[in-house]
């Protein structure tokens, strides 16, 4: 097996950047989700309730971030100078810290998005902790929804769009690292994973949600693939598709890297 695809998502629940080559850090794909949009209560804004995230172009920069949107002026933030205010950001259960950008941001994606929010940067202060039923303790994760890395399978989606009426791309899914040469579905048994020299623990599959019906160029959504999905992969109500990963310490993965199953274990729900 080898990697095919390496995907960074800047700011969480935009737009998606392809990679040749990630490194890790302490957080996982470096600069992956430490970036978000809060709505006025602190909790995290995705497209699960804000499908127009998907039209939102996000370019990194060396001093943070340019966000690109049709038929709108560029806006280029700065990445927010440590020992700023600290502001509460709840995802999903779990109640973490980031630091405001501004006034100027937030303005341009009120209008973009016509809803109230903030843009957040987490910043290398911010300690947040994987689930200790899948993780250890030390393991840290950004705003993604709960682990540093996200695995997903071509033979797994072949199988899927096989099923289906029209098949969809893998962008549908949102991926860190996407490989190839393997059994549909062989990510099921995996325990230990290493991908170029770097090893990762496979932590739990992952519950797909509305996200993935959602056309990751329009933001049109629709019912596919969860439709499809629920029919031969729902595990005691969870609609699973790719792999949660948690990695052993930082390095590089590149496209082309081979990819070896280090355990296996029994399928999982």
């Amino acid at each position: 097996m080898r990697v095919t695809g390496l995907f960074v998502y800047p700011l969480k629940s935009a737009r998606g950047l392809p990679l040749e080559e990630a490194n890790l850090d302490a957080f996982g794909i470096e600069g992956d989700r430490r970036w978000c949009l809060t709505g006025s209560d602190g909790r995290v804004i995705t497209q699960r309730d804000c499908p127009a995230l998907a039209t939102l172009d996000v370019i990194a920069t060396e001093q943070g971030l340019e966000l690109h949107a049709a038929g709108r002026r560029p806006l280029r933030v700065r990445r927010p100078e440590p020992g700023r205010e600290t502001h509460a950001v709840a995802v999903w259960d779990d109640l973490t810290a980031g630091l405001r950008v501004g006034e100027e941001a937030d303005s341009w994606l009120v209008d973009l998005l016509g809803r109230p929010c903030r843009l957040v940067y987490m910043p290398e202060t911010t300690h947040r902790q994987v689930s200790l039923s899948y993780g250890r303790t030390g393991d840290r994760v950004s705003f993604a929804d709960g682990y540093p890395v996200l695995l997903t399978s071509e033979a797994s989606l072949a199988e899927l769009n096989q099923r289906m009426e029209a098949a969809l791309p893998m962008d549908r899914f949102r991926p860190n690292i996407v490989v190839d040469g393997g059994e549909p579905f062989a990510e099921d048994h995996w325990a230990r994973i290493r991908v170029g020299d770097t090893d990762f623990r496979v932590a739990k599959p992952c519950a797909r949600c509305v996200v993935t019906t959602t056309d990751q160029q329009t933001g049109v959504r629709g019912k596919e693939p969860l439709r499809t999905l629920a029919t031969f992969r729902n595990v005691d109500g969870k609609v699973l598709f790719g792999e949660n990963l948690i990695h052993d310490g930082p390095g590089p993965v590149r496209t082309g890297d081979p990819v070896e199953v280090l355990e296996r274990r029994g399928a999982r729900g």
